[in-house]
């Protein structure tokens, strides 16, 4: 696995996680304005994307990996340091799909899909219309036979109230691939302390570059209500 480490002020480390056919660079403007508020950030290429190799993409099953070793080497750097995670799309799947994770201090999620269904119904339609939805029957099918995958393994819904650390959601309010809907449902899965923050007009866009002034209030605030000493 590939990433880079970038060291500040001891104020708490974030690592951050990109999503599908991305890479930590995706994942730049985020670090830059962390490390300027006095965070250790690391970022990673996931397994399958960026600089580090795997044989397919397993929409976050087998990327939690890559997400648990980053965790652990990034709680070696910093001992005793609280830790928090940003994760868009595939990152934010990765984290919630990961077992062993450890204890985590502060969660932001962008743009997750609810289960792998929903995720490739809300694709099919897009590009189908009305008929997406029940051909998405037969795509699925392919899973266990091309990766080896369940579609019960792929459920970050089930894993949400797993998460023990203060939690923020963010969603587009257009998105279309991870629908509004969705994200509430995520939402109502999830235990306190959390927040929704949707994104007035973003579809499935990079919401810090979408809106970033609030982007920096918010996940900026938030971030530095549960890490900060």
């Amino acid at each position: 696995m590939t990433g880079s480490y970038i060291t500040s002020k001891g104020q708490g480390g974030i690592l951050l996680l990109h999503g599908i056919h991305g890479d930590r660079r995706q994942m730049v403007q985020r670090a830059s304005i962390l490390q300027r508020q006095g965070y250790t950030v690391m970022l990673i290429d996931l397994p399958g994307q960026g600089a580090s190799t795997a044989n397919a993409v397993t929409f976050g099953l087998r990327e939690a990996q890559g997400v648990r070793a980053a965790l652990d080497e990034l709680r070696r750097r910093i001992p005793g340091q609280r830790i928090g995670v940003i994760g868009t799309s595939l990152g934010a799947a990765s984290l919630l799909l990961c077992r062993d994770c450890g204890h985590l201090d502060a969660v932001v999620l962008e743009a997750m899909y609810p289960t792998i269904e929903d995720a490739v119904a809300d694709r099919l339609r897009m590009r189908l219309g009305p008929i997406g939805s029940p051909l998405s029957s037969l795509l699925l099918l392919q899973l266990p036979l091309r990766l080896n995958i369940g579609l019960e393994q792929l459920r970050p819904i089930d894993r949400i109230a797993e998460v023990k650390a203060p939690l923020l959601i963010a969603a587009g309010s257009v998105d279309r691939h991870i629908t509004l809907e969705e994200a509430r449902r995520l939402y109502a899965a999830a235990c306190a302390p959390k927040q929704l923050w949707v994104v007035d007009g973003a579809a499935h866009v990079d919401l810090y570059r979408f809106a970033p002034q609030e982007y920096e209030r918010r996940i900026g605030g938030f971030m530095a209500r549960h890490l900060r000493p």
